[in-house]
């Protein structure tokens, strides 16, 4: 079953939320309303579009029709070539 968005009135999905890059510079933020916003550097809303999540998975679908997915294991978001953490949880040094 998929999971594309919290029901109203419902806590929203555990993915929902900003995740970011060790380095801070990629700022992926899920939307309950099943879209994302992604920033790189000073450029904010770089990749927008929808996803949709099925268990640990995320499919993602840009904007612009380009397509990609991401794995969220042992709470840390693979998304393709990306490692990306719970925005204050990147580790340090």
């Amino acid at each position: 079953m998929e999971d594309t968005m919290a029901e109203k009135d419902s806590a929203p999905h555990p993915f929902v939320g900003m995740w970011v890059t060790a380095d801070g510079h990629i700022r992926q933020e899920l939307l309950p309303d099943g879209r994302y916003d992604e920033a790189r550097g000073r450029r904010r809303s770089a990749y927008t579009g929808s996803y949709t999540v099925t268990g640990d998975h995320i499919d993602y679908v840009d904007d612009t029709g380009f397509t990609a997915t991401g794995d969220v294991r042992d709470g840390v978001l693979y998304h393709e070539h990306l490692v990306l953490y719970r925005e204050g949880e990147a580790p340090t040094g």
